[in-house]
């Protein structure tokens, strides 16, 4: 049985992201940091999605994410920006980056270098610049088809 599996593995997997990503901060993101805690200890059931032991996202994780995004866009940042591969499982960004579209819901994240004040260019920020690019590529190529 994966890690991740059980209400009690998430949320103690989630519970450690938590620490790490709130434990070291820095700036003008302490306040959205202390903001998203919460709302992120919702993301509990999007775990398996994002960690792509599931192919589709739980109804509780689309509703849960529907909550955070109409509060702020900004916690969805964090989640993927601050994910910490020691915790020992897997976490897919892409498929975080990707979890509001499974969802079929709308949060711009080529907004999340401003939100989390990223230098543009900067290796913080290369992720969400490169997801922005791969989803204008296949937007333009499926207007050329």
């Amino acid at each position: 049985m994966g890690l991740l599996h059980g209400s009690k593995g998430s949320l103690s997997c989630l519970a450690m992201i938590l620490m790490l990503v709130f434990g070291s901060t820095k700036g003008d993101i302490n306040k959205d940091k202390e903001m998203c805690e919460n709302q992120l200890m919702g993301l509990a059931g999007c775990l398996p999605y994002v960690s792509g032991e599931a192919k589709v996202p739980t109804k509780e994780c689309c509703s849960e994410l529907k909550i955070v995004l109409n509060k702020s866009t900004v916690c969805l940042c964090i989640m993927i920006k601050d994910y910490n591969p020691s915790l020992g499982f897997k976490f897919n960004d892409t498929l975080a980056m990707r979890l509001p579209d499974s969802c079929n819901m709308h949060a711009s994240l080529s907004e999340c270098p401003n939100l989390l004040h990223l230098q543009p260019g900067s290796g913080e920020a290369k992720i969400f610049e490169d997801h922005t690019k791969k989803q204008h590529h296949s937007f333009t190529s499926e207007e050329t088809k």
